[in-house]
C-alpha cells in the first residue's frame, strides 16, 4: 500500500504519450537558468521519502543508502544536490487506516531524525524560518516536517503540541478519507467542512506556529480553513482545478482566498493532477481504491492485484513540464505570483511528466518560468520565498497570539 492509501500502481498506467510543438518542446537549459537556479532557496512543500524507505527498506537508511544512487526511487543526494534543492518538507505520512497513527507518525519522525543525523554534511533539521536561511547558507539542505493528515493526532490537540515539539511545521488537515472533525477531497462528507473541533485544531495550529495545509480537504474544509486561520495556510502539494478539474486541486475562488490569506498553493507534480485528460481519467481514482479496499480486506495481494487491473484498464497522459508551468500561470493569473510553491510529491507518486522524473529536475523549472517571461525576483520568490515567508508569518502569528500567555 503507498502514500495515498492506494498501492504505488495508482500512477502506474502506460502513458499514452505526447507530441510536443511550439513553446511546449523539451525545455533546454541555459547557463543563465543554471546560474539563477543555483543562487535561489529551492523550497519543495513535499516528499515522501520517508515512506519509501519504510516501506522498502524497513526504514533503514543502511539498506537504502541515499548517499549511493537509488535509481527506482525519486532521491538520493547526488540528485538532490543536482537539482539545487535547499529546504525539503519531508512527508511524516501514515495510512489513514492505521490502527496507531500517533505511534507510527513518531516513527516517521524518527526517520527524518534519521536523515540529519546519518548525513550531516547534506541536511540539517530546521525548526524556524531563520533556520532554512542559515542551513541554505551552510550548503546544506535544510530538513523539515509535515504531518499529512489530522488522523495523526487521534483526536488529541495535546498530540498535535508535542508533535510540534518534536518538528512538525505543517499538518495537512486531512488524508483521503474524512475524519470526524474535517472532510477530505475524496471522501464523503461528515461536517460540510470543519466541525467546531476542527476549527479548535486551527487555532492551535495557529498558537503553535505550525502551517495549515489544505492539500487533500474538500472545498468546505478549505473555505472553514482560510475563514478561521490567522495565519496564511498552504497547499503543500495541490494544483489548480480550473486547469485539471479533480478533488484534490484548488478551484479558483480558494486561490482568491489564498490570496487575502497571504498563503501558498504548492503545486503538485504528479501527472493525475497536472493534466486535464489524466484528471478527468482519475477523477474517480480514490473511490475506486477504498472499494477495492473492502471488498478485498486483509488481503493486501488481491487489493493491489485489482488495483493493477484497473489502472492498466485506465491509461493516463503523463504530460510533460509544461503542464506544471500551466498550472503556474493560473495561480499566478488569480492568486499572484507571492502565493505560489513547489510541492513535487516525490516519492509519493509514480507517473512524473516528461522533464520532472526525479529530484535532480528542477532547475527545468528555472528554465520554464525564464521561457515564459517571469523575472528573476519572482522566480525566487516560485521556488522557495513564497513558502519561506508563509513559515515566518506563521511564526509571527503564533508570536502575537500568546505573547499574553
Amino acid at each position: 500500500m503507498r502514500h495515498l492509501s492506494i498501492p504505488v500502481v495508482f500512477w502506474l498506467a502506460t502513458s499514452t504519450g505526447v507530441a510536443l510543438a511550439g513553446d511546449r518542446e523539451p525545455i533546454v537549459l541555459s547557463d543563465e537558468a543554471l546560474d539563477l537556479h543555483r543562487s535561489c532557496l529551492v523550497f519543495d512543500g513535499h516528499n515522501d521519502l520517508p515512506w519509501t524507505l519504510r516501506e522498502k527498506a524497513e526504514s533503514s537508511f543502511d539498506k537504502m543508502d541515499i548517499a549511493k544512487s537509488q535509481p527506482d526511487i525519486h532521491t538520493d543526494i547526488a540528485r538532490l544536490r543536482e537539482g539545487g534543492l535547499g529546504a525539503e518538507f519531508w512527508s511524516v505520512y501514515v495510512p489513514v487506516d492505521s490502527p496507531d497513527a500517533t505511534r507510527e507518525t513518531l516513527e516517521q519522525i524518527d526517520i527524518v531524525y534519521q536523515l540529519a543525523h546519518r548525513y550531516p554534511m547534506d541536511f540539517e533539521l530546521a525548526f524556524t524560518a531563520a533556520d532554512i536561511e542559515r542551513i541554505h547558507g551552510e550548503g546544506r539542505i535544510a530538513s523539515l516536517i509535515g504531518m499529512e493528515g489530522g488522523h495523526s493526532i487521534e483526536n488529541s490537540l495535546g498530540t498535535l503540541r508535542m508533535l510540534y515539539q518534536l518538528g512538525a511545521r505543517y499538518m495537512t488537515l486531512t488524508h483521503s478519507d474524512a475524519l470526524d472533525w474535517a472532510d477530505a477531497a475524496t471522501d464523503d462528507p461528515r461536517s460540510d467542512g470543519l466541525s467546531e473541533f476542527g476549527e479548535e485544531v486551527v487555532r492551535a495550529m495557529n498558537e503553535l506556529g505550525m502551517l495549515v495545509d489544505i492539500s487533500h480537504v474538500s472545498v468546505a474544509t478549505m473555505e472553514d480553513a482560510l475563514r478561521v486561520s490567522k495565519a496564511p495556510i498552504i497547499a503543500s502539494h495541490s494544483c489548480a482545478d480550473a486547469i485539471a478539474h479533480h478533488p484534490r486541486n484548488v478551484p479558483d475562488h480558494i486561490l482568491e482566498g489564498v490570496r487575502a490569506n497571504r498563503g501558498v498553493v504548492m503545486v503538485n507534480f504528479a501527472s493525475g493532477f497536472l493534466v486535464p485528460e489524466s484528471a478527468a481519467i482519475w477523477i474517480d481514482a480514490f473511490d475506486v481504491w477504498r472499494a477495492i479496499r473492502k471488498a478485498h480486506e486483509g488481503d493486501e495481494e488481491a487489493q493491489n492485484a485489482a488495483w493493477e487491473l484497473w489502472a492498466a484498464e485506465n491509461p493516463i497522459d503523463h504530460g510533460t513540464i509544461h503542464d506544471l508551468l500551466d498550472h503556474i500561470d493560473h495561480i499566478v493569473k488569480i492568486a499572484g505570483v507571492d502565493h505560489v510553491g513547489l510541492g513535487s510529491d516525490y516519492d509519493g507518486i509514480t507517473e512524473l511528466p516528461a522533464q520532472l522524473e526525479d529530484v535532480s529536475s528542477y532547475p527545468y523549472i528555472t528554465q520554464g518560468l525564464l521561457n515564459r517571461g517571469y523575472g528573476e525576483q519572482d522566480i525566487r520568490k516560485i521556488l522557495g520565498l513564497n513558502a519561506l515567508r508563509a513559515l515566518r508569518e506563521a511564526e509571527r502569528v503564533a508570536a502575537e497570539l500568546t505573547s499574553g500567555s
